[in-house]
């Protein structure tokens, strides 16, 4: 076990993985051989046989986000724990957590066996978790390693009957954290006076122990002009008032640390500033972020709305995320004057929050082009087919067309090994698991 809390032997052995059909957009030259034999080779995306679509990721862009968060983070006095949903990848993991990162967060029992099966020694889990069985597992889990620290989120007394009832006199009570919502938002307690009767009944519960205050501000809000800002500030300072009120009440008292967690990839900035604004002397206070998007970036929707790219709080000398997807495809028809169809679709890009983005494009004569802006737009995707509109760009039948993607949540499900590239050289392969 490495002393950065995951297994680090357990990631080294997926380069031990045979390749093979299972795997799309993989060379069919590289089947039968393992991941790390593949690699060896040095091979390249254009010359090895990759078929397409195939979707890449930049080791320049994730090292330099990593770093910039990382050192941000450190700056102003806030842990962080990826959401591990965004990528399910055990590889991607480990690098966030060689990069300081205080956990990984998980959003069910599903992903929180992954997790364990790669040995991640500290999780969050944003979300309240009733299932009896999932809660026999992880009671057996915390009882089988001292080592595993794991929260979770309550929002509601019947949860907290539930939870109860289901671990029974467990060898060590599941922390948890009270989770505060917002009216007409996701989950978490609706009023203050609600989540002190849930932490009152954690408080009576001796299967569970109260570690803290946990919120979600994406939940309030999904803009970035200034009355949008306004609203996930007031839902902030919610969040501190419960912190306030239950420590005032002694609910924390003989803990080390409390745990305040909130964030993701949008408002980071102003969850920094409530979460390190000053707390009541003696109050050990850990703020813990959660930002998952951070790692990838994208093309749309982050681009857009995460603090490094726009005026935000906290300023310094933070240089902006760099996108690290990009999928290519083929063009494989032009049926129709204005219009191509390409080699992707639903089945192979997010389409939630923005359409794929045409950027660059290589010819029959192997060069990569920077497409003009404004020369071609992504109109409509069906399962397996991109409908290109052309206003001006002119690709022909076999070419290959690279897009940048908008939210890496609905990507990186609808692939389970995806090389990462070094210009066209592919160093690694990143294994998922949804």
């Amino acid at each position: 076990m490495s002393v950065r809390g995951i297994d680090t032997a357990a990631v080294r052995a997926l380069h031990d993985e045979r390749i093979d059909w299972r795997f799309k957009g993989m060379p069919t030259a590289s089947f039968g051989s393992t991941v790390g034999e593949f690699l060896a080779q040095r091979p390249k995306l254009f010359e090895a046989g990759f078929v397409g679509p195939v979707l890449t990721l930049d080791r320049a862009a994730m090292e330099h986000n990593l770093r910039t968060m990382a050192q941000w983070c450190a700056r102003h006095g806030l842990q962080l724990a990826p959401h591990g949903k965004t990528t399910m990848a055990p590889q991607l993991f480990q690098w966030q957590l060689d990069h300081g990162a205080w956990g990984i967060t998980a959003a069910n029992a599903s992903q929180l066996r992954v997790y364990r099966a790669f040995g991640v020694e500290r999780i969050l889990l944003a979300n309240q978790l009733v299932d009896p069985a999932a809660l026999r597992w992880l009671a057996a889990e915390l009882a089988a390693h001292p080592e595993f620290s794991v929260s979770c989120f309550v929002d509601s007394l019947r949860g907290v009957e539930l939870m109860t009832d289901a671990l029974g006199s467990p060898s060590r009570p599941v922390d948890v954290l009270v989770e505060v919502g917002a009216e007409g938002a996701r989950t978490g307690a609706r009023t203050l006076a609600e989540a002190r009767e849930i932490a009152d009944a954690v408080a009576k519960s001796p299967a569970l122990r109260l570690v803290g205050v946990a919120g979600y501000e994406g939940a309030v809000s999904h803009d970035v002009d200034t009355a949008s800002l306004s609203v996930v500030d007031s839902y902030l300072q919610q969040v501190r008032n419960l912190v306030v009120e239950l420590a005032d009440a002694g609910y924390f008292a003989g803990l080390d640390e409390v745990i305040v967690t909130s964030g993701g990839s949008a408002y980071f900035d102003q969850v920094a500033e409530a979460l390190t604004a000053g707390w009541p002397e003696g109050l050990p206070v850990v703020p813990v972020l959660r930002s998952g998007g951070y790692l990838l970036h994208d093309d749309g929707f982050y681009r857009v709305r995460s603090p490094f790219s726009r005026e935000h709080r906290l300023a310094g000398e933070e240089a902006p995320f760099r996108p690290a997807m990009r999928i290519w495809a083929q063009v494989t028809s032009r049926p129709e004057p204005g219009l191509a169809l390409l080699t992707m679709g639903r089945r192979d890009v997010s389409f939630d929050l923005g359409l794929p983005e045409p950027q660059v494009i290589r010819g029959a004569d192997g060069r990569t082009r920077e497409l003009a802006t404004g020369s071609c737009h992504v109109r409509a995707l069906a399962d397996q087919h991109a409908f290109l509109a052309l206003d001006g760009a002119d690709p022909q039948v076999g070419d290959w067309m690279g897009f940048g993607l908008s939210h890496p949540c609905t990507v990186f499900d609808k692939w389970t090994l995806i090389p990462v590239v070094d210009g066209d050289v592919v160093v690694d392969l990143v294994r998922t698991y949804f």
